[in-house]
């Protein structure tokens, strides 16, 4: 005590100045007591999930969940590749143009259908009808070109499957 004496400072003071600072201490300790005790509860609820469920074992399924969809995505995609693959093979290109044989017959009961695929090989499908019957005639198509004498039909239907025409003009009737 002879300190403060020394220095001119009551000792009641001193006290006094300790054990506010004590005060404050202890308010601060039951804030922070208050606090952890909320997290405490919230911490305990999220621990035990619904009906006692572990966290960690939800976590843990939730990624084997994961890994099976990431298995199954592979699994499409590798699917998705063999259809386009596939599809280049697959006729994708038409031409059909309606024409009428013959003089006599009207109505345009005649067609030429080609076929082709994204590489333009296919075939030409010629179909006359006359009075005495339905007349069919296929022509080979290797890279667009036909090795055969073409009618004008068959030239016209070949073109127009090798621009695709007739799929833009059934795209845009279905819009």
């Amino acid at each position: 005590m002879w300190l403060f004496d020394d220095l001119g400072i009551d000792v009641g003071y001193v006290i006094l100045g300790i054990a506010g600072i004590m005060f404050i201490m202890i308010i601060l300790l039951i804030v922070t007591m208050v606090k952890n005790s909320g997290l405490r509860k919230k911490y305990e609820m999220f621990m035990d999930g619904e009906d006692g469920k572990n966290l960690e074992k939800a976590i843990l399924d939730k990624f084997a969940a994961i890994d099976t969809l990431e298995g199954n995505v592979n699994e499409i995609y590798g699917n998705i590749k063999a259809i386009n693959n596939q599809l280049i093979t697959a006729y994708q290109k038409v031409g059909l143009v309606k024409y009428d044989a013959f003089r006599e017959i009207g109505g345009k009961l005649s067609f030429v259908l080609v076929l082709l695929t994204a590489d333009n090989n296919g075939f030409i499908l010629n179909s006359m009808h006359s009075k005495e019957g339905c007349y069919t005639y296929t022509k080979e198509v290797v890279n667009g070109e036909v090795f055969i004498v073409l009618s004008e039909e068959e030239r016209q239907a070949l073109e127009e499957a090798k621009t695709n025409s007739s799929l833009k003009k059934l795209a845009e009737s279905n819009q």
